[in-house]
């Protein structure tokens, strides 16, 4: 077996997300298994999870773009950071480019292209995880915020520049087509990339046409940090339904809450963002719990009947579903989102029609059924526990990746054909 270097490059050098939980998260196993591990990132504090002998954590010390007070700053750095290449440059110095691996989780928020670039300009294997569709898409979802509805456009086509879709107005859609364009041309993501990491096949059908014809994509799922217990008896469990995650408008928070007041049931909102307010004035009586402690986080999964995530999105994995199953609690998903691949239709949850109320209402009034529920939890529950996807597992699969991709280039330097697509299996 080969070794290799490996550097893993995050906007965030502390946990804010499911991005920022796979990358330290791995980062933190594999230095524990004995892979010496450079993290690069930009957002301080840095986690003190990440203190260990083998973790080298290099942080430019940036702003994430979306607050920092000094717009013009943000502007420039969203399309372009300069300092942060430099400091790739600096922290490349020290490693074998047919040794190493470079290894990008997120780098839109405060990173940019620039960091990518740095490193396929010299050579080293870069590799990056689709957490989101920001290979390919400018908004980073393929979704129209202003006609709530997924975007079938062409990324960057003439029809996709004039539409406006995003979150906030026109301008900042113009500015994500300009750092589109520039990500594309400059940084070479994604036709100087030759491998990704999919999260999920869902994901990866969406996403294959947008990247080169000769990318090696490879399957790891992503890692699901849950201990296993018991559930909680379901007669000392509430009868609320339960949705977890940022508040935003593309999660279909107005579709779950409108559907809970046609089922008359109620439900716990547990996150936080830009929709809270306007949910707190036209549905005061959801319980909204803001961000909270995972361990807390856990309590409320444990004790509620479902979960739900009634996403408008594609999303790409959906892993509050797979944390609900671990706690034997059912889920109700979307027909068109990642996540339908973590239910089993009518065994361990429900799947309803993307964005439609009366479907949403009907699996939730079916799933308000305490028999249902209960059958429904502990499918899931032993589903989930056959073949967990620990952290352990993960990081067994990167190590296959990683060696594939190391591999695969030193083949490549003999001209050996290259092979477009492997599966990494347990």
């Amino acid at each position: 077996m080969d070794s290799y270097d490996l550097i893993i490059v995050n906007d965030f050098a502390h946990f804010n997300g499911g991005t920022a939980m796979v990358a330290l998260n791995s980062a933190k196993a594999l230095a524990e298994a004995g892979q010496p591990v450079t993290l690069f990132s930009a957002v301080a504090p840095i986690s003190e999870k990440l203190n260990h002998k083998n973790i080298k954590v290099i942080c430019t010390e940036q702003f994430e773009i979306a607050k920092d007070p000094n717009r013009l700053r943000a502007i420039r750095q969203g399309l372009w950071n300069k300092e942060a290449a430099l400091k790739m440059s600096l922290c490349l110095d020290d490693f074998d480019p047919a040794k190493t691996i470079v290894h990008v989780h997120g780098w839109t928020k405060s990173l940019s292209s620039s960091v990518v670039q740095e490193a396929i300009q010299r050579n080293f294997q870069v590799v990056i995880s689709l957490h989101d569709y920001f290979v390919a898409c400018p908004n980073g979802g393929f979704y129209n915020y202003k006609k709530k509805h997924i975007c079938k456009l062409k990324p960057l086509s003439k029809a996709c520049v004039f539409s406006n879709c995003d979150k906030a107005n026109y301008l900042q859609k113009l500015w994500r087509v300009n750092r589109q364009y520039i990500q594309n041309r400059i940084g070479q993501i994604p036709n100087g990339v030759k491998h990704y990491i999919s999260i999920s096949d869902f994901s990866r059908d969406i996403m294959v046409e947008y990247l080169p014809d000769e990318a090696n994509i490879y399957d790891v799922t992503n890692p699901v940090f849950v201990d296993k217990q018991a559930p909680i008896e379901f007669n000392k469990r509430t009868n609320k339904f339960i949705l977890i995650g940022r508040l935003t408008p593309e999660k279909g928070l107005f579709l779950f809450a409108e559907s809970l007041r046609k089922a008359n049931c109620s439900a716990i909102f547990v996150g936080d963002g830009e929709c809270r307010k306007e949910l707190e004035t036209q549905y005061p009586e959801i319980e909204i719990t803001g961000w909270i402690s995972h361990d807390k986080v856990n309590e409320y999964i444990r004790s509620s009947r479902a979960l739900v995530l009634p996403s408008l999105w594609y999303e790409t994995q959906g892993l509050v579903v797979a944390e609900a199953a671990a706690n034997g609690i059912p889920a109700i998903v979307p027909d068109g989102s990642a996540a339908r691949e973590m239910v089993i239709d009518k065994k361990t949850g429900l799947w309803f029609k993307g964005g439609e109320l009366d479907s949403l209402t009907e699996a939730i009034i079916k799933m308000n059924n305490s028999e249902t529920a209960q059958a429904m939890g502990q499918n899931a529950y032993d589903n989930f526990w056959f073949d967990p996807p620990t952290i352990e597992k993960h990081i067994n699969r990167l190590n296959d990746v990683y060696q594939s991709i190391i591999t695969r280039e030193a083949l490549a330097e003999v001209e050996q054909p290259a092979v477009k697509s492997e599966n990494i299996t347990n």
